[in-house]
């Protein structure tokens, strides 16, 4: 049962009535949703205030994943849920283990689709989830709340600074209005809602983008991305094997025929497969050199004295004449 006395988040900044939107339901179509527009600037600029915060959690973290550790991400409602896609992305993106990168949500898969929000109230349950998942000292934990206050978080955050895991803070109120146990701090000021109290408005948007930011990130540390490229994508569709064999044409100079050949050699995967392009090995001596040298492929191919040769960039569309375009 709920206590009807609870606790009082009204100076939260997210739950903070916005001055702007004061009249929004006496607003016109086309003013809200210019409204709306104006206000998720916001969501850009708290993130890039938090840079120095998240540069820190990707460095920390990538270090705990190169020694074999695990990220988890822990939240209820609208911040689990944001945790839960950013790590079913990392599988199909970056061909990264399931177990590697998981997300937590207080009341399990049924809340994806139907809200569990009580649940969040159980500081134990962070713990007890975690500790279903083999969480240990070797692992990172990225706690995700907007209002900083959620006890499932809060309980899986000291559950990690206890066993001497990485404890890392996602949330969009000030550290002096909600302080959360972290070794790590992200905070994400995007200020009151326009529909106040509603955090999967601007809240939800920042966070998504710092997840983004942050897996990303560490994706590239771990030397899953050559340059631009995600050469570690998982081949498991049309659309996918496409990009595979524009990546081989891009950056190794193959045609698509020669990059389906080199694809299938490879087993599917691309950075093998420019690896094989790069240096003529077969696939046995290039799997072995990556072992050795990798999982990187840059450090590989210097170690092997190759290079990859990029097609030449083709010349950009001419911006059709003013003239040309305008309808007659």
């Amino acid at each position: 049962m709920i206590d009807s006395a609870g606790v009082d988040r009204g100076h939260l900044l997210t739950e903070r009535p916005n001055p702007r939107s004061e009249s929004l339901d006496c607003l016109d179509t086309p003013a809200l949703v210019a409204l709306f527009c104006a206000n998720d600037l916001e969501p850009q600029r708290a993130v890039a205030a938090a840079a120095p915060a998240l540069a820190e959690a990707i460095e920390a973290i990538s270090e705990r994943l190169r020694a074999g550790g695990r990220l988890f991400y822990l939240g209820a409602g609208t911040s689990g849920r944001l945790g839960v896609l950013d790590a079913a992305e990392c599988p199909p993106t970056f061909c990264s283990p399931p177990e590697l990168v998981q997300g937590l949500l207080a009341g399990g898969a049924p809340a994806l689709l139907r809200s569990s929000e009580g649940l969040e109230d159980l500081f134990d349950a962070g713990r007890t989830d975690l500790e279903q998942r083999g969480f240990g000292p070797g692992d990172a934990l990225v706690g995700i709340a907007a209002g900083g206050t959620t006890p499932y978080v809060l309980g899986g955050l000291s559950h990690a600074r206890a066993i001497g895991a990485l404890a890392i803070a996602m949330a969009c109120v000030p550290a002096g209005q909600a302080p959360m146990p972290c070794a790590i701090d992200i905070r994400l000021l995007t200020g009151p809602e326009l529909l106040t109290g509603s955090t999967r408005l601007k809240a939800g948007t920042a966070t998504k983008m710092a997840l983004n930011i942050l897996s990303t990130g560490v994706m590239v540390r771990l030397g899953k991305v050559h340059g631009n490229r995600m050469v570690d994508v998982a081949v498991t569709n049309s659309k996918l094997e496409d990009r595979a064999l524009r990546i081989l044409r891009d950056l190794a100079g193959v045609s698509r025929d020669r990059g389906a050949e080199l694809l299938s050699q490879a087993g599917g995967s691309v950075k093998l497969a420019l690896l094989l392009a790069a240096t003529g090995l077969d696939v046995e001596a290039a799997t072995a050199a990556l072992a050795s040298h990798g999982p990187a492929l840059r450090p590989t191919l210097a170690a092997l004295g190759a290079e990859l040769r990029p097609q030449a960039e083709a010349e950009p569309p001419q911006e059709p004449d003013a003239q040309d375009s305008a309808v007659s």
